[in-house]
Order: C-alpha cells, then structure tokens, then sequence
C-alpha cells in the first residue's frame, strides 16, 4: 500500500527499521538456534541472536558487492521469522499437523508475517499490510518464489516454498516483471549469509557446550568417519572425497582448534577461528561474483552469487560437524519427540479454540 513520509529515511531504511522494532522478530528469542534457549546455556546463540548476526555478514557482504546494505540486511533480519519454536524438528510436527490444508513452511509463514499478520499498517477498509515492506525488500526475504505445487525437496526431503495459496496476490504483486523462480541476488546473498552464519556460530556453540569431540577434529583417520556420518545430512550435493579434502583444508589451518579446556585463552582462539572463517568464506564468495559478473550490473537479477566450490564444501563440513555430534545423538531423540507433541497440543488447543 502506498505512504508518504516528510522525513529524509529511504524507503528501504524504513523497512529496516520496521522489521528491527516488530514482535515477529523479538519473539525470535525464544527460539531454538541449535541448542535450546530454554536450556539454561546462556552462551548458545538462539534465532534471534543467529538473525542479528546474520544480518551483519549480509550487510558486509552487500557492501562489497555495491548492493543496498538495507535491503539485505533486512531480508536477513527476516529471514527465520516465519519459522516455529523448535527449529526444523518444530516446522516438520506443524508440517505434518497441517498436511490437509496444504501443510506448514517456515519461508512462507515468513512471507504471511511481513504482509499481513505483523499488525503494523491497514488499510482504510481495515485489511491488514503487515510491515508494508518495499517490493525490493520482500523480495529479498524470498528463499523459494515459487508456490507448494512446484516445491523443491531439500536434502533431507522437506518440499520447500515460499508462499501459500492466499497469500498469491502479494507474491504476483512482489514479484511482477521478476524472471521466474529466478532469486534477486538479493536474496541470494541472505541465504549465503545465513550458511556462513549458521555453520560456523553452530560449530562454536557445540563447542562451548561441550557437544564435539575436538581432538577428533584433528585426527585424520576421524575425518573418514565423521564424513561418513554427515552424508545423511547433507545429501549427496558434495563427494565424499570433497568434504575430506575440505576437512583436510580446515584442518591445516593454523589457527584451528587442537584443543578444548573452556578457559578464557581456549575461547579466544575458538573466537579468533569463527572470525577467520566467517571472512575466508565471505571473501571468497565476493571475489568469485565479482569475478563472473564482470561488468554486469550487481543488484536484483543482473548476476548470481557465486560460492566457490571448495568453500561449499568446508561450509558442509562444519553443518556436518554440528549435525554429527549434536542432531543426531540418539540421546536427543526423546526431546524432539517431546517438543513435536508439545506443539501438535497446542496447534489443536489453539485450532479449537479459533473463531
């Protein structure tokens, strides 16, 4: 819907700041990251946190690749918004839950919340705008811009999404004249962000608490095993043979962890790796899109992010580290059989209780 402001903001630093001061992104703080914020870990990061630093490497990264820094900072900032309590465990029980209407996803609950349930701006015949983010910015926050009847299956078999079926006025509206399925770059620097985010924050956080075997971190015959296990996880995008070579190569770092004692100089040092990994993978990626783009024009659909090959792997081996010694422990089991019936009961309180 269109406004009128008198001040000198730019539109795209108006939606920043609505997103920044909504209860769609505050309410991220009681949600699982990994380990769970309700778990007395106080060093564990949870969505809201993740979301936050999420949007520093996207705006770094839109810096150096001469894209509007608000933009992509607020498409990070939205990014998990629309995702449930839980995690990935929480989106598959509400998944299931609704699979007669259609089922759940996290990326398009996102989209319903930044259009329509954030009570921000409605209209003057009382329907209801959301945020009313630019076209550009909600755009940008669009992982999947294509509907449930042309999903895409993830790894682990999730269909992926970005809208439902109610909400195709404002997704037609978002993406008029936009090349079909085709992500703005945008977009895609998001999602890069969220993957450098993700795999090295989680990696500190299972370190920190005490999940990861370090020194099987630096024990060659280990990195076989520990590859072995992660193919459940990550699919079959990358050979084995690559994720060993890029183990080896994270491995052969000088700074990388030979050990863990939880004192202060151990947690420098794992600090000073999550800081030389962020900016080895950020600054690889820059340079390859600069690299393939050559003269083309950086912003919306004039290039793609280009994410080195090597680099796709060494991302996919510290989701694998985490996804090894974290998410699949057998210990674990119990809980998420717990934390999906507890939300199944309260998608059924709340069904019966609707008007």
């Amino acid at each position: 819907m269109p406004e009128h402001h008198s001040n000198r903001r730019s539109d795209f630093a108006r939606d920043r700041a609505r997103l920044l001061h909504s209860s769609a992104l505050r309410r991220l703080a009681a949600k699982t990251q990994v380990l769970s914020p309700t778990a007395g870990l106080d060093f564990a990061r949870n969505r809201l946190t993740h979301s936050l630093e999420v949007a520093q490497v996207g705006r770094e990264l839109a810096n150096s690749l001469g894209l509007d820094p608000d933009i992509v900072d607020t498409a990070c900032l939205a990014h998990d918004i629309g995702h449930p309590p839980f995690g990935h465990n929480g989106e598959r029980a509400l998944n299931a839950w609704a699979d007669d209407i259609g089922g759940f996803e996290g990326n398009a609950q996102t989209l319903r919340l930044l259009s329509r349930l954030e009570p921000k701006v409605f209209g003057r015949d009382g329907r209801p705008y959301g945020l009313n983010l630019t076209r550009a910015s909600l755009d940008a926050s669009c992982k999947y811009p294509w509907p449930a009847s042309n999903s895409v299956a993830d790894p682990s078999g999730r269909a992926k999404f970005g809208f439902y079926a109610d909400d195709r006025a404002v997704f037609e509206w978002m993406r008029a004249g936009a090349p079909e399925r085709q992500r703005c770059i945008e977009a895609q620097v998001m999602d890069l962000s969220d993957d450098i985010a993700y795999s090295v924050h989680d990696f500190e956080d299972a370190v920190v608490n005490g999940y990861i075997d370090v020194a099987a971190l630096g024990s060659r015959v280990d990195h076989e095993d520990l590859v072995e296990s992660m193919h459940e996880w990550i699919g079959g995008e990358i050979s084995h043979e690559h994720l060993i070579e890029a183990f080896d190569r994270l491995d052969s770092m000088d700074i990388w962890l030979d050990g863990w004692d939880g004192s202060r100089r151990s947690q420098a040092r794992l600090k000073n790796l999550t800081s030389q990994l962020i900016g080895r993978f950020a600054h690889a990626a820059v340079h390859a899109t600069k690299e393939s783009a050559g003269r083309a024009d950086l912003i919306r659909f004039g290039a793609d992010v280009v994410v080195p090959e090597g680099i796709q792997a060494e991302i996919a081996v510290l989701k694998g580290i985490v996804a090894t010694f974290v998410m699949s422990r057998n210990t674990r089991q119990p809980i998420y059989a717990q934390q999906r019936q507890i939300l199944t009961t309260l998608a059924d309180l709340l069904f019966q209780r609707g008007p």
